[in-house]
């Protein structure tokens, strides 16, 4: 899937298109919920998921977001970062509301996320808090 934004701005999901240096470098120095994963991790985790990276019109890799899915009933959207330097641009939102779009012909029952603070960036995307987080459980800590 490549899709390309008013301004020039592509969203691929060819992982061949993705700088793995610097989306390591995002993750393991900037993402609170991935500092210190390695690069081998971040290489694994690629392999396993949809991937999902935004380019400027210049080419350069400013965001990046994963999908870990069954393809046939249920998605977890995670690590999505978008350049600090590009923020403010609307780009998470574009980049979750092209995650969903990617994800809707599937008719998957439940997609999952977690976030701190961008609970507003992923409602215009259509993401509503969990109706009953006490159903929700986790195998492991925050320091996992």
């Amino acid at each position: 899937m490549i899709t390309t934004r008013h301004d020039g701005y592509r969203l691929s999901t060819d992982p061949g298109l993705l700088d793995l240096d610097l989306v390591h470098h995002w993750l393991s120095t900037d993402a609170f919920w991935a500092l210190g994963r390695s690069r081998e991790v971040v290489e694994q985790s690629v392999r396993g998921s949809v991937v999902f990276g935004v380019y400027e019109p210049g080419g350069g890799q400013v965001a990046f977001a994963r999908v870990v899915t069954d393809h046939a009933t249920f998605a977890w959207l995670c690590d999505v970062y978008v350049d600090r330097g590009q923020r403010g641009r609307g780009l998470g939102t574009w980049l979750a509301e092209e995650v969903v779009a990617h994800l809707r012909p599937y008719r998957l029952k439940r997609v999952l996320l977690s976030t701190v603070d961008a609970h507003e960036v992923y409602a215009k995307a259509g993401f509503v808090p969990f109706p009953d987080p006490q159903k929700l459980m986790v195998l492991g800590g925050p320091e996992s």
